[in-house]
């Protein structure tokens, strides 16, 4: 679980491309490398600017073509989505709209739909509901190569870039639906997370630290947030200067009365059908989304893509991970039900780092939590010298 964790690995099969002097990633969507290029011609096969991989003609669904040179000097989305991704059309509908907020502030922002879907005729059906510009359906290199750029492994995914075209945010779903007024744009990350319904889904991402706190009213979470925000930006500093990937990301989390809306968490466990492999995976999302569907639940507040890739790990029993609205019965807020879940004590303060893929826990109950205690605990964590104790 170690290398599925620190290579960001979801799916199987997987093919990961390292540089063997440096132990850097250089490619983490290989098996498409190896589909596109299997005569190496592009070896050694590392990234390359968005620029030149988006190079060529950008259309829209009124039929206008430009060229991609005219996104220099924006900010840019990058959009994978398709049709027949309920999730994805969701999404789509919140993100016209902040598409147009953002434009009309006067803000220089384009978005670049890349398509999944099977067909283009589903391709035009999907790209006619949207305003932005999108790689032709026709061009699959192009759509390909954008993939292995980045590194898509679930759909939708939005990656927001600077005017440079340098990586902003690959939780551009996120951002958005927090953040419907886009006040926030182009969201740069935060170091610090509140836990709710949108940002749930990031828990499946690999190791979180999460910090329960006591909180009844709105705005009592930052004391929390500010106590823990110093630690998070030294250990972002520190693995962005190495160019690698944050092992952690960083959460508080407290009950907020009157605030936002009660949850219940839906884990659905793999069960032992005699199917394996794909076909299996594709039957219990189906019934996954039925189950929602029937429930009156809003899909955007699922993550399919992340159910799909814990589910179509074979015979090891990862839950999907779904945080959904409710309003039958007793309810929960997002912290409660992480804490039942998890097993956690109903402590408060409480400090933990919760790593959903492993299915492991590390916790650290004390009366009063300080920076020195979260630094220490981090460092610890980091250095592998916790012991785990199983959700």
């Amino acid at each position: 679980m170690k290398l599925w964790n620190r290579y960001k690995v979801t799916s199987v099969p997987s093919l990961v491309f390292l540089d063997a002097l440096t132990g850097k990633i250089v490619c983490r969507n290989g098996l498409l490398v190896v589909r596109d290029d299997p005569e190496g011609l592009e070896f050694p096969w590392g990234p390359k600017p968005f620029g030149e991989v988006v190079a060529g003609p950008l259309i829209r669904s009124s039929g206008q073509v430009s060229d991609s040179s005219a996104l220099e000097g924006s900010f840019v989305g990058v959009y994978f989505s398709a049709h027949w991704c309920p999730p994805c059309r969701s999404l789509s509908r919140v993100l016209v709209e902040s598409y147009r907020t953002v434009k009309e502030s006067g803000q220089k922002f384009e978005i670049v739909f890349v398509s999944a879907d099977r067909s283009e005729e589903s391709f035009m059906q999907y790209f006619s509901e949207m305003p932005w510009v999108a790689v032709p359906y026709a061009d699959e290199g192009r759509r390909s190569r954008l993939n292995r750029l980045y590194g898509i492994q679930g759909i939708p995914t939005l990656i927001l870039l600077d005017t440079e075209g340098k990586v902003i945010t690959r939780q551009g779903r996120v951002e958005v639906l927090n953040d419907l007024e886009c006040r926030a744009f182009p969201w740069h990350p935060r170091p610090v997370l509140e836990l709710n319904e949108s940002n749930a889904v990031q828990l499946n991402e690999g190791p979180c630290l999460v910090l329960f706190v006591d909180a009844e009213e709105e705005g009592e979470l930052e004391p929390a947030k500010e106590l823990i925000q110093p630690i998070a930006e030294k250990i972002i500093a520190k693995y962005k200067a190495k160019e690698e990937e944050t092992p952690l990301l960083f959460f508080v989390a407290g009950e907020v009365k009157g605030g936002a809306a009660n949850f219940k968490i839906l884990w659905l466990q793999d069960p032992p059908p005699p199917s394996t492999g794909w076909f299996r995976t594709a039957c219990l999302v189906s019934l996954a989304v039925m189950y929602i569907e029937q429930q009156g639940y809003r899909l955007h507040s699922s993550d399919l893509s992340v159910m799909s890739r814990r589910l179509a790990r074979s015979g090891r029993g990862v839950p999907g991970f779904l945080a959904l609205p409710s309003d039958q019965g007793k309810t929960d807020d997002m912290s409660d039900s992480l804490r039942d879940y998890t097993n956690l004590p109903e402590a408060a303060p409480l400090l933990t780092v919760l790593d959903m893929s492993a299915r492991a826990k590390y916790v650290k109950d004390v009366e009063e939590i300080t920076p020195a205690i979260v630094e220490q605990f981090v460092g610890d964590f980091l250095a592998e010298k916790l012991k785990p104790e199983p959700i």
